[in-house]
């Protein structure tokens, strides 16, 4: 069957491949330090997890997917606790830390299951594919080289520290984008899906269950209408391919 080529272009963490629970397995130790440090004074795992998501947040508000900002975020955490306590702070602790944090980028990358069979669907249908992530550039490598993304994507992998309206819009306006054909698929609402409508591309919103707090944001209800929500990387192939038939026999 043929269909019309469409521009397909896909968000890498918890998209692609496994993101946050690694973080989460990170936070879980990281808590239990805090408890540890803290829990004479009376703190608790509720309170170290919500100022902690509140430091996160305006990190990366502020100074984009720098990869240090999550450790960063522990440190800021123990500190505010270590003020509130009237406890002093403590370096060697502080580096335990930064050393944790940094940690969650040495974890295996994993992929989404139907990850390969989507890809492979995709680029036997004649679409061409582009993958476009936040984070350091050398942490995205890695992932893309171990995963053998390349095979896909080849020179059309776009990484950026900020991920936001500008960058897609960058991207979209550089090259010959067709943005009535063009798709970005995501699980984050604030990077993916809101940049995505705003340039006028299509989108596709890969809901997952425990989802960062960051990525959650209030759509307007237009918005709403014009994105397509899925649960599994496995429902974008049928997606895009009724797309595809239903604009080349219109």
């Amino acid at each position: 069957m043929k269909y019309l080529t469409q521009q397909v272009i896909f968000d890498l963490d918890d998209t692609l491949v496994h993101c946050n629970k690694y973080f989460d397995l990170i936070l879980g130790q990281y808590f239990e330090l805090m408890s540890e440090w803290f829990g004479e004074y009376g703190g608790t795992t509720a309170e170290f997890r919500s100022k902690q998501v509140e430091i996160d947040v305006q990190t990366v508000s502020s100074s984009g997917l720098a990869s240090d900002n999550f450790p960063k975020s522990l440190i800021a955490t123990y500190r505010f606790f270590c003020i509130k306590y009237n406890r002093p702070a403590d370096p060697y602790q502080e580096q335990q830390l930064m050393k944790l944090g940094m940690s969650v980028y040495d974890q295996e990358v994993e992929a989404y299951p139907g990850m390969v069979e989507t890809l492979d669907t995709l680029k036997q249908d004649g679409h061409a594919l582009y993958l476009y992530t936040g984070g350091d550039d050398t942490i995205q490598q890695r992932k893309i080289e171990q995963m053998k993304l390349d095979v896909y994507f080849n020179d059309r992998i776009y990484i950026r520290q900020h991920k936001n309206v500008e960058a897609l819009e960058n991207i979209l306006s550089t090259h010959s984008f067709d943005r009535k054909n063009t798709w970005m698929i995501g699980n984050s609402l604030r990077t993916d899906v809101l940049p995505a409508l705003t340039a006028g591309i299509n989108s596709i919103y890969l809901k997952q269950q425990n989802e960062w707090l960051y990525n959650l944001i209030e759509l307007q209800r237009e918005m709403q209408q014009s994105v397509q929500t899925i649960t599994s990387i496995s429902e974008v192939p049928p997606v895009i391919r009724s797309a595809a038939l239903h604009k080349n026999h219109g």
